[in-house]
Formats: structure tokens, C-alpha cells, sequence
């Protein structure tokens, strides 16, 4: 399926960057659009909601110095999350700021909202929605998103349950839009299987936690480098809804991953109470054996090109080598 017009063009590797809580920073989604993919936010990472202009007018300045100065290599456009659920009580004012600015790209979750989708495309914006399944996929596409993301086993943060094969044959035989596969995904050759299976993009999250300009802590970074998919444990203790942690950052927070309660106590913080989880537990996929090291976003970029790249020149040559046997 050909990419959107929006990102024609627009990208050095058929990546969007999944939008982090509190790691997907200003720093960080710059760095993902200078080096040609997608970056993305979350709407609430901007605190307090007033902020979000702040920081849409500056993302947007300064991609357009970037793109004076680079007329020919543009910058890959930005995202934008909003958490479409009636338990957000931001986002009608997040999506007036997203619509004032007119961004470019709008990712939806938990959710889906016809009056979203209309304002975005009043202005000529695109919106994705995030599903883990084929039902909620059908009821995106019906409302008339412009494009699926497909959160399958593996992926970082609220993930799926069915397996990357499954899910993108069947969303592609019925879906002809543009599809961005997440799960797992953290090397080129990672990216090239995800278009083989039939995605248009990938999506990649946790291997951006490990960049210098992801808004995480030293430790939670080394947690990235350090683990492989053995150290994630999938539960809803701690938000509610499903999702991959890191287990060494749970036992930290004084927990057993294999002995987990059911249910956590509540801690009172300055401004409210939160859950302790938000402080002191990590998200991240099970591709982060694929992570061997701190580096800079561009620098991450720049090695999942040459290895899509790589792996494309491999599979085309093994194939004429297969093509010469049989002939």
C-alpha cells in the first residue's frame, strides 16, 4: 500500500516511533523527525495541558529551520496521541491545540471518536488508530481512520495478545490502508519482516528508550540494554489494562514478578494520589535484545538503515542464488 502523501518521500526507513509516557519528549521526537522517521508524543506528556502549545509551536519551528536548511532531505513529520477514552478529561482541549496547530498526524487510543477524526481531517491531517484486535480494527476503519496500527504480542506499553503472523493477515484481507505493525520490533531486519508480513511501517518504541534524548533515567536506559525478552513480564496490576514491564524494575520496586499480589497499594504524592507503579515500573517490548547499547536517536536511525538495507540486499540476493539453482 502506498504511504500517505504526508509521508512521501519523507522517510530514510519505513519507521513511526511509538509515543512514550514521559519518555517521548521534545528532545527526542526533534531528533526522530530530523533523522526522517515519524516522532511521536503523547498529548499528556505536556503538563499542564497549556504546555501542549508550547510545545507544538516549537516542535514546529524548529523542523522548519531544519527543512530551510535541508530542502532536499525534509524532516519526517510528527505524531501526536490522544487518548481518546472518557476517563481523559484533557482531550477535547488537547485536540483544539492539535487542530490550531495543525498536526500533522494524529495517533488515537483507547478509543475511537468520530469528532476526532472529523477535525483532524477538516485540516487535512491523518489519523491512525492503535488496535489489538480485528474487532476493534473493523469498528477504526469503519468511523474512517486513515490507517492502522496493529499492537501485537510483544510490543511495549498496553500490548496485544495475538501473534504479529495472525494479526496483519488479517487485518490485510480486508484492510488496504496504510498498517504499521508494533511488537518486538527493535533491528532492520526486524522492519523488512514487518513489510513482508504486509505493514506499510514499522513501529518502534522501546529501542528509543535507550537514546540520549529519551526523556528516561540513567537506570531505566541500562534496564534497556541490559535485558532480553526473558526479562519482561505481561500483567494488569499495574495500570489496569495488560501490558509488558520490565521485571528487574519491578523487583526494585520491592515486588516478585513471579509472586505478584493482586492488587497494589495506593501512595500518596504531592498534587494527589498515584499509583506506585507510574514511579518506580518500567515499560518496555521484548525486542530489547535487540538493544546493545546507549546512542544517540539519529545514530539509532542511521543503524536500523543500513541493517533494512542490508537485509533487503541479502533476501533479493538469496533469492537470485535460489533462481540460478533452479534454472
Amino acid at each position: 500500500m502506498p504511504l500517505p502523501d504526508i509521508l512521501a518521500n519523507r522517510l530514510t526507513v519505513p519507521v513511526m516511533a511509538a509515543p512514550m509516557f514521559i519518555v517521548s519528549g521534545l528532545d527526542l521526537v526533534k531528533a526522530q523527525c530530523k533523522a526522517r522517521v515519524v516522532g511521536s508524543f503523547p498529548a499528556l506528556n505536556a503538563r499542564p495541558q497549556a504546555q501542549l502549545h508550547e510545545w507544538l509551536s516549537e516542535l514546529k519551528e524548529d523542523l522548519a529551520a531544519f527543512d530551510a536548511l535541508n530542502p532536499s532531505k525534509r524532516a519526517a513529520p510528527f505524531a501526536v496521541n490522544l487518548i481518546v477514552h472518557k476517563s481523559n478529561d484533557r482531550v477535547e482541549q488537547d485536540l483544539k491545540t492539535c487542530v490550531d496547530h495543525r498536526a500533522p498526524i494524529i495517533i488515537t487510543s483507547m478509543g475511537v471518536r468520530t469528532e476526532v477524526i472529523d477535525a483532524v481531517h477538516a485540516y487535512g491531517g491523518i489519523v491512525f488508530h492503535d488496535v489489538i484486535n480485528v474487532k476493534f480494527a473493523r469498528k477504526a476503519a469503519e468511523l474512517g481512520v486513515d490507517g492502522l496500527i496493529a499492537v501485537s504480542t510483544g510490543a511495549g506499553g498496553h500490548a496485544g495478545t495475538i501473534t504479529p503472523f495472525a494479526l496483519v493477515q488479517e487485518l490485510r484481507s480486508w484492510f488496504a490502508g496504510p498498517l504499521t505493525l508494533s511488537g518486538s520490533i527493535a533491528t532492520g531486519k526486524a522492519i523488512l519482516a514487518a513489510e513482508v508480513l504486509g505493514a506499510d511501517l514499522a513501529y518502534i518504541g522501546s529501542a528509543f528508550i535507550a537514546t540520549q534524548e529519551a526523556n528516561a533515567i540513567p537506570e531505566y536506559k541500562q534496564m534497556i540494554v541490559n535485558g532480553t525478552a526473558d526479562d519482561i513480564i505481561y500483567t494488569s496490576l499495574f495500570s489496569g489494562v495488560s501490558a509488558n514491564y520490565l521485571k528487574p524494575s519491578i523487583r526494585v520496586a520491592g515486588l516478585d514478578p513471579a509472586n505478584l499480589p493482586e492488587a497494589i497499594p495506593q501512595i500518596s504524592y504531592e498534587g494527589g494520589t498515584s499509583r506506585k507503579a507510574w514511579k518506580d515500573v518500567w515499560g518496555a517490548g521484548q525486542g530489547i535484545g535487540g538493544v546493545t547499547g546507549i546512542e544517540r536517536a539519529p545514530d539509532l536511525v542511521d543503524r536500523l538503515g543500513r541493517e533494512y538495507r542490508d537485509a533487503r540486499r541479502r533476501l533479493f540476493e538469496a533469492d537470485q542464488n535460489k533462481g540460478a539453482v533452479a534454472a
